[in-house]
């Protein structure tokens, strides 16, 4: 079997594996990103992480943490495989020889590269996925369009698709996107290799077990977020946003008038939610994308 069908093989394992255990934690975090502002003197709609899931729980039950699961569900194989894909071949343009590991500074231009490429594809599955995430955080917020209720994935869609300019629509974001990934999946990559070969104790690490994969795994992931988190907010908020009466302008003004109203503490709404869930679910990525590539021979 080839590497690059080991890739894209072993990348939607991976993939299945880190949406499954993130996902709920993940709505969480976009219910608390996209919530709107309250007014001087009241309460926002949920007071915080755990508020959140009571509140989702005791109006749409468990099922409603799994929210927006379709999409990228739908869209997980070709995801992780354009990832771990474009990263391996990457890797094989970057080594002095087959089979040479490579550095972690090396792996860091392969993390960035991978992160062009998935950006094309995590753009229209976000807005998707955060449209039905934070359909009841903006239930009451008085916009029509962003308000309204979405039978589901293709639901959203077709309503993007024909009343929000067409194609280009479902691209909303792009640019937030591009912001997060390129970045956050440098510092991935990166920091999943150095923690390896440290662990190793040097830069053969086919010996390691699950254990420290895992450890290597869930750590690249916070790095991820602690990274880039606030670039995930902005994507957030303009995804959501009304197409008809938008509330932000662009990425650079959604930055500044986040930063106005609620302080740098804004650009960090969701991020308990986000921090524990990448840890585990990136730890359960990194470790069905190895164990699965390790029985591929």
């Amino acid at each position: 079997m080839g590497d690059l069908a080991k890739d894209l093989t072993s990348g939607t394992v991976g993939g299945a594996a880190q949406l499954v255990v993130g996902h709920p934690f993940d709505t969480i975090k976009v219910k608390l990103q996209s919530q709107p502002a309250p007014l001087p003197g009241q309460p926002p709609k949920y007071a915080g992480a755990m508020d959140a899931v009571k509140q989702t729980i005791a109006a749409e039950g468990p099922r409603g943490l799994f929210k927006g699961m379709g999409a990228p569900l739908a869209t997980v194989a070709a995801f992780n495989a354009v990832l771990f894909s474009v990263r391996g071949q990457m890797e094989a343009l970057l080594r002095s020889e087959p089979g040479a590991p490579l550095t972690v500074s090396q792996q860091v231009v392969c993390g960035a590269g991978a992160g062009v490429a998935v950006s094309f594809l995590a753009c229209p599955t976000e807005l998707i996925k955060c449209r039905l995430q934070a359909q009841s955080a903006l239930a009451d917020s008085g916009s029509v369009g962003v308000a309204m209720k979405h039978g589901g994935p293709m639901d959203v869609a077709w309503h993007v698709l024909r009343s929000e300019g067409g194609v280009r629509g479902l691209f909303k974001g792009m640019v937030p996107t591009l912001a997060r990934e390129v970045p956050g999946n440098a510092v991935l990559f990166g920091v999943y290799e150095a923690l390896k070969q440290y662990m190793a104790g040097g830069s053969d690490t086919s010996k390691l077990g699950r254990g420290s994969l895992m450890v290597a795994g869930g750590l690249g992931g916070a790095a991820f977020w602690l990274f880039v988190y606030p670039t995930d907010v902005v994507k957030s908020v303009i995804q959501v946003d009304d197409y008809k009466y938008p509330k932000y302008k662009g990425s650079i003004n959604a930055f500044r008038r986040i930063l106005a109203s609620e302080g740098v503490k804004g650009l960090y709404r969701g991020f308990g939610p986000a921090m524990v869930r990448s840890v585990p679910a990136n730890a359960a990525c990194f470790l069905a994308y190895e164990v699965t590539r390790s029985s591929l021979g």
